[in-house]
Order: structure tokens, then C-alpha cells, then sequence
């Protein structure tokens, strides 16, 4: 009787053991193939992201056809190792991106931006011309303020490989601002 029973207290904790693993090995395969999180950390997207939101970053469109314009993206900072950036995607492949005056033209024409603040100067710091070779994407911060972002306008065009996913939903904080990331 006894022996029954402590074989029986083994193979439920056998089972117990397989299911814990099983979830670590399947929450694994969702980071690393599927989607992330992420924590905002500084005002570089502000009004779009505040300091302490968290987001999920999804992969999936990265494996078919890669970010969009107008996509926020979260990025392997290219002046820090082991450092995210959270950024919109400007221009991509074949673009040509300028700052003039304050204002961003994307191919030529006025980029409409109602993600940033209304009357906001996008500073240049000393390039003002950007062609954005295939294979990359141009970014910024929605935060123009001088030396609120370090973006592509700091560091140049950003390889599509270094981006880690598409922030696309804000799970924090549970206000008005939880849900589709726009």
C-alpha cells in the first residue's frame, strides 16, 4: 500500500515536472519567434509612449515583409550594445528623407504627422538629407523636442536586423491608454 502510494506521489510529480517544462519551452518559442515585451524607459516617443509603459513588440510581420512606415519598432540601439530603442519607422528602402525647417519630407512631399505635438520643430543635428538604402528604415522619436530622441537623425539609417519586433499594444497602464498602439 504504501509503495502504491509513493509511486503514485512520483509519477504526479513526473507529471508536474513535464508540464512545467513544457510551458518554459513553449513560452520560450512565443519570445523568441512571436512577440516580446517591452518597457519604455525615457520621453523619446512622447506623446505616442510615456516613461513606464509597457508594450508587446510583435515579430511575426519581421519574418514576411518587415516594418511599415509609420510602424513604432523596438530596435537594437546602434551607439549602445545590449540597449532597446522604441522608435517610428519614417522612411524604408528607396526613400529619401529631409528635415527642412523643422518639418520631415518623405519622397519629396510633407510627411503628415499627427503622432507628434502640434507646432513641434524636428532639430537636425548635422545632416538634414538621408537616402535610406534597401534593407534599412529610417527612424524617429514622435518626441521633437532638441535632444529628446536619439534617432536616425544621431546614429543614420537603422539595418532591418537589428529590429526586435513591432510595438503594437500597450498592456500598461490600465487607463485610457491600454490597447492598440497608434
Amino acid at each position: 500500500m504504501k509503495k502504491e502510494k509513493t509511486n503514485k506521489v512520483k509519477k504526479e510529480a513526473i507529471e508536474w515536472i513535464k508540464s512545467i517544462l513544457l510551458a518554459i519551452a513553449i513560452a520560450m518559442l512565443i519570445k523568441t519567434f512571436i512577440f516580446n515585451t517591452t518597457y519604455v524607459l525615457g520621453n523619446s516617443m512622447y506623446p505616442t509612449l510615456h516613461e513606464r509603459d509597457r508594450l508587446f513588440a510583435n515579430k511575426i510581420p519581421l519574418y514576411f515583409s518587415g516594418p511599415d512606415r509609420g510602424d513604432i519598432v523596438v530596435l537594437e540601439a546602434p551607439d549602445h550594445p545590449n540597449k532597446d530603442y522604441i522608435k517610428r519607422v519614417i522612411g524604408i528602402g528607396g526613400d529619401t528623407v529631409a528635415i527642412i525647417d523643422g518639418k520631415v519630407y518623405l519622397n519629396g512631399e510633407l510627411l503628415k504627422e499627427d503622432y507628434i505635438e502640434d507646432g513641434a520643430y524636428t532639430h537636425v543635428y548635422s545632416e538634414n538629407y538621408w537616402e535610406v538604402p534597401e534593407g534599412y528604415v529610417f527612424v524617429l522619436g514622435d518626441n521633437r523636442e532638441e535632444g529628446a530622441s536619439k534617432d536616425s537623425r544621431y546614429f543614420g539609417c537603422v539595418h532591418l536586423e537589428s529590429i526586435k519586433g513591432i510595438a503594437s499594444f500597450r498592456y500598461y497602464p490600465f487607463n485610457n491608454r491600454f490597447g492598440k498602439i497608434e
